[in-house]
């Protein structure tokens, strides 16, 4: 669909490539997802067979809220950061990336407004908070939870 440009000559995904040709193009983006999330939907649902003895399971997505996935799962994290910090460490980490492709991409995802409204417990990846702490009160919490229900 999207030809031989989309892979390396080793069988490597060429994301670069790809992102140019979908995050510009409504229809191309659709036709990508299109491939794309049934196939994970799948593997996610079989990691989830394989894993049924974990008290809990984490499920990470980027576009988690954008397509609805949110709605199949008990509770939802979200991480959340100003897009000025995003954007740098998206450029710092995707160095063939350019600002546009990382504008375009942001763009498109849930702002961090909705993701708030949407989640029930929020990672400030700012900067200004440390990490671990916010993910062992979130850690504790779920134990909680799953202590109730038993």
């Amino acid at each position: 669909e999207f030809g031989e440009e989309s892979y390396f000559e080793d069988g490597g995904l060429n994301r670069s490539y790809l992102a140019s040709e979908v995050f510009s193009n409504e229809e191309r983006l659709k036709i990508l997802n299109g491939l794309v999330h049934p196939a994970v939907g799948r593997d996610f649902k079989n990691w989830i067979a394989r894993h049924q003895n974990s008290p809990y399971l984490l499920k990470e997505a980027a576009l988690l809220f954008e397509t609805g996935i949110y709605q199949e799962l008990d509770k939802t994290i979200s991480v959340i950061a100003p897009n000025s910090i995003r954007m740098g460490r998206v450029l710092l980490r995707d160095e063939q990336r350019s600002r546009q492709q990382i504008e375009d991409i942001m763009a498109k995802q849930v702002s961090d407004n909705q993701r708030k409204k949407l989640s029930d417990y929020l990672i400030d990846n700012s900067g200004v908070e440390l990490l671990i702490p916010q993910v062992l009160k979130i850690h504790q919490s779920l134990l909680s939870l799953l202590s109730e229900r038993s």
